[in-house]
């Protein structure tokens, strides 16, 4: 294997190679997988985390890429089961606590999606993705003053993490504080968030 490539296509043949030598190396068959997943190759990069789990049982970044293209195919069920594999393999891992939180949340089920969650960010506090779904739980869950304070500690952290700001707008507009609201979804544009037009609509009435 090179240093360096000009192309991904030339990555991919070489990483071929290596495989054809060396079958059984579970890190070039997932190293062949990722490459795939970036020309949305997926049914070759599926092939390849096969490949690797069943070199590697245990390699847990695997069964997290297979999730992903389950989730890519509107596949919620396997997402869930592969995720699950994942965090079984490496209960430290945060990915996989996070991506079933997600899964939890497609299903309308906010209350496992915390306790998920929770498990996520007890191995990587900083996660702030996950400190975004934790707030579109809570959210879900109408408990408005923790959407609140998961975003500001986001906020702290990442100052420019625009979601943070849809959320925290979303919370004051139901808490009735439209100021607030109005403030906080402007912020979030000005980031570079699509702030949902209906929502903008609701807010029109209480512009100054």
């Amino acid at each position: 294997m090179k240093d360096s490539y000009d192309n991904i296509d030339e990555y991919i043949a070489d990483l071929q190679a290596a495989i054809k030598d060396n079958a059984d190396c579970a890190n070039h068959h997932y190293n062949l997988g990722v490459a795939l997943l970036s020309k949305r190759d997926w049914a070759a990069a599926e092939q390849s985390f096969r490949e690797c789990v069943r070199n590697s049982p245990r390699f847990a970044e695997a069964f997290v890429q297979l999730g992903g293209i389950c989730l890519q195919r509107g596949d919620l069920d396997g997402c869930m089961r592969y995720n699950e594999e994942a965090a079984q393999c490496r209960a430290k891992f945060p990915v996989p606590w996070a991506n079933i939180a997600f899964v939890h949340l497609q299903r309308g089920e906010p209350e496992p999606a915390i306790a998920a969650l929770k498990k996520a960010l007890k191995w990587d506090p900083d996660f702030v993705q996950a400190k975004a779904t934790l707030a579109t739980a809570y959210f879900m869950m109408e408990d408005y003053d923790m959407v609140l304070d998961v975003c500001k500690q986001i906020i702290q952290k990442e100052p420019s993490f625009a979601p943070a700001y849809n959320n925290m707008a979303l919370a004051y507009f139901e808490k009735g504080e439209f100021a607030k609201a109005v403030q906080y979804a402007d912020e979030a544009q000005k980031l570079g968030f699509e702030v949902a037009p209906q929502f903008l609509e609701e807010l029109k009435p209480h512009r100054s």
